[in-house]
């Protein structure tokens, strides 16, 4: 059975793909094209279809989750205009180093290298903080609002707002950091997504608490309130190729229009560090899935690129199992609570 011309089974799979990709691009805070790039091309579609289809969909459930967050208080809309001016100089000056490994015909090794040493030391570094409840661990939705405890503050934070030079720019929770302070770091995270060729979402986040030192709710919407801008742009370009295959997409975001929604209404109910050793294992899966295929692509061992793609999509599911699991737990102690005192 069709529906427009695809198969219904197909349409209600990339549905469901799209709910659980939603989920965690709600509750992250980063772009689902790095799942949903790759299951497209192991699907047989082309290349320019599966990165264009992908860079759309990122686009439009950045627009969701960014108006989920904004409903919830969670973005820093001085910050997301500044990170957005550092980062996309940066990417420029990545592309350039980029295009010079290129040339010398270093590029795909240099950088897969670096990809994955990356994606798994920040996985390792946020995991390890977390587990051990170190400083840093603890800035909750609701005192972002207000002013937040200095403790509650990353070290390596601390040291950047220290730097007192003007202009001093006021953010979410009473913090203040310089103009230039943020701007380096929205440079330095912007040099690395140009030179990886990726979208960032795994290194703007962290990058966001762990240097800026914005609670990790308003760190997520935030960095949402960016992926809405860098994915508009890429996906308009795509489309004026005539790369956007709709008939992909549509199903997808009426999966993650749920998904979305659910992911970022869920960083105000789960615990802080229990966001971030999410995070970090969803990172350290990454980084594995990523080295196993480029293994398989050097050993031209194809059986690779499909453990690769398993690991990540049962990372995915993983993850967004524990997010709900822990999500409904959150709304039972609360309900408990409210019984209890009612009482």
């Amino acid at each position: 059975m069709e529906l427009f011309g695809v198969a219904v089974t197909l349409l209600a799979l990339f549905a469901g793909f799209g709910v659980l990709i939603g989920l965690l691009f709600g509750f992250f805070g980063m772009g689902g094209s790095f799942l949903v790039t790759p299951a497209l091309m192991v699907m047989g579609y082309d290349t320019n279809v599966a990165v264009a289809s992908g860079l759309a969909f990122v686009f439009a459930t950045s627009v969701i989750a960014t108006l989920k967050h904004r409903d919830l208080g969670q973005v820093d809309y001085k910050l997301g205009v500044l990170m957005i001016a550092g980062t996309t100089a940066g990417i420029e000056v990545g592309k350039i180093g980029l295009h010079w490994l290129q040339e010398m015909g270093l590029a795909d090794t240099v950088v897969s290298i670096i990809y994955v040493g990356l994606l798994g030391g920040i996985g390792v570094f946020i995991t390890y903080t977390a587990t051990r409840g170190d400083s840093g661990g603890g800035i909750s939705h609701d005192e972002a609002d207000g002013e937040i405890d200095g403790d509650d503050i990353p070290d390596i934070a601390k040291t950047i707002q220290s730097y007192r030079i003007p202009p001093m720019m006021s953010l979410r929770g009473g913090i203040s950091v310089s103009l230039w302070m943020i701007l380096a770091v929205a440079f330095a995270t912007g040099l690395l997504s140009g030179f990886l060729g990726v979208g960032g979402g795994f290194i703007r986040m962290p990058a966001l608490f762990y240097l800026v030192g914005v609670p990790v709710p308003v760190a997520v919407g935030t960095d949402l309130f960016e992926i809405v801008f860098s994915g508009g742009i890429g996906s308009f370009l795509y489309a004026m190729d005539g790369a956007v295959d709709l008939s992909i997409v549509v199903p997808l975001l009426a999966g993650s229009a749920l998904g979305a929604r659910l992911g970022a209404a869920a960083t105000s109910l789960v615990d802080e560090d229990e966001i971030k050793v999410y995070f970090g294992v969803m990172l350290l899966l990454g980084a594995i899935a990523v080295a196993i295929r480029k293994v398989g692509e050097f050993a031209d061992v194809p059986v690779l690129q499909t453990v690769s793609l398993v690991i990540i999509l049962g990372a995915a599911a993983l993850v967004s199992g524990a997010v709900v699991v822990s999500s409904v737990r959150a709304l039972r102690t609360e309900s408990a609570t409210a019984t209890s005192t009612a009482d």
